[in-house]
């Protein structure tokens, strides 16, 4: 099968490799016919993620059909259309017990990290019974892709962490995809203000379109400053961290309100400097999170009954033969104008 490999950072290439096999009882094998890059596979070109270890087939999203399942596996069958979820769950584990499948103690983040991943042509599943889904009949399989990762991503690790309530004042920094997640989930819960702050005017247009009510352009380094006007001096309510450098972790510190909460949702490779002297008496609250796709469930029924569009972050659909042109698309977004790109199988 053909496949993409990291080989070390700054490296990668799509190789032929061998079709993976069933290791476990409660394994399945999967014919992956759309997946995605996401943003946590240009931090491991980077060489920011040190488990994932040059060799490795990356990719953590898509949708396919089952190819074999081993004999402990009893929710699928060979020929079901199936969601892969970004992380797998064994189910048992103390952590899994608490929710908190990123955690779990023999799987979590580990496709296209620590096992091959979903960007070939065949993947591995481990745990498939707690970590595919079912796809409904006449599903949009683009969107389905959209909900492996950045939707549940948005959503747990922004909105549910970031405590957004009716009424409240939102700012996110980063319009991105897993920013723009956060956009179009936070719409649950009514904010009374989603304030989407980015350097690329493109991708506050976006924002604009997606439902945000204010946009910033943080280029002039006054970002703070407007967002304080925007909300009369008192900062926001929640503050979502959706890049992943220190920077923006920075910036949230200078936004966030007395009471607020800052939360994170990038991948930081790198140290990032804490201002408790300006923070220690604000009653302020951090909050950190993998995903755990616990939110999985729901925002699939959400899907199907219209209520989220995750097809409107989709701007670009290539072949798997074409990869490499997806990653040079995707990794020079400022450019492309690029938001997420499919691949297809």
């Amino acid at each position: 099968m053909q496949a993409f490999i990291y080989q070390g950072p700054g490296q990668k290439a799509l190789e032929d490799r061998q079709k993976p096999e069933i290791l476990a009882p409660t394994d399945a094998i999967v014919r992956v016919t759309r997946t995605t890059i996401c943003g946590t596979d240009l931090h491991i070109l980077k060489g920011d993620v040190p488990t994932c270890k040059p060799g490795r087939i990356l990719g953590h999203e898509g949708v396919g059909v089952v190819d074999q399942i081993g004999a402990g596996v009893s929710s699928f069958k060979r020929g079901d259309s199936v969601l892969i979820s970004c992380i797998s769950a064994c189910g048992k584990c103390v952590y899994c017990r608490k929710l908190m499948y990123s955690h779990c103690t023999t799987g979590g983040w580990i496709l296209g990290n620590t096992i091959d991943g979903t960007q070939a042509e065949f993947v591995r599943i481990p745990y498939a019974d707690n970590s595919l889904y079912p796809i409904p009949d006449g599903a949009d399989q683009e969107a389905l892709v959209m909900l492996s990762d950045i939707l549940p991503t948005g959503f747990e690790c922004g909105v549910l962490n970031g405590r957004v309530q009716p009424g409240a004042t939102v700012a996110i920094v980063g319009s991105g995809p897993i920013g723009l997640a956060a956009l179009l989930t936070a719409q649950f819960y009514s904010p009374a203000e989603i304030i989407m702050i980015d350097l690329d005017d493109n991708r506050l247009e976006v924002a604009t379109r997606l439902g945000a009510t204010s946009t910033v352009n943080s280029a002039d380094g006054k970002a703070v400053e407007k967002v304080m006007k925007l909300t009369g001096g008192h900062g926001v309510d929640t503050a979502i961290e959706a890049v992943g450098i220190p920077a923006t972790f920075e910036l949230c510190q200078g936004l966030i309100g007395p009471g607020g909460v800052i939360a994170n949702i990038g991948v930081h490779g790198t140290k990032v400097d804490l201002h408790l002297e300006a923070l220690w008496d604000r009653n302020i609250t951090i909050t950190t999170r993998l995903v755990d796709t616990v939110s999985t469930p729901m925002l699939l029924k959400s899907l199907q009954a219209r209520k989220i569009d995750p097809t409107l972050l989709i701007t670009h659909r290539f072949k798997l033969p074409r990869i490499l042109d997806a990653y040079e698309t995707f990794g020079h977004a400022a450019d492309t104008r690029a938001l997420k790109v499919l691949i297809e199988a």
